[in-house]
């Protein structure tokens, strides 16, 4: 049962990583309602 949990642990963190990186690479459609970002998210930036 312990290998499930870890490995279903690092399945949502890379998960997690992966929508990170693509929130602070986009931007909302509506100027309005942006999102902030968590602390350390910047270093994903591509520009």
């Amino acid at each position: 049962m312990k290998k499930i949990i870890m490995k279903l642990s690092a399945v949502i963190a890379g998960l997690a990583l992966m929508i990170t990186t693509m929130n602070v690479n986009t931007t909302c459609i509506c100027l309005i309602h942006q999102p902030k970002l968590p602390k350390g998210a910047e270093k994903y930036r591509k520009f």
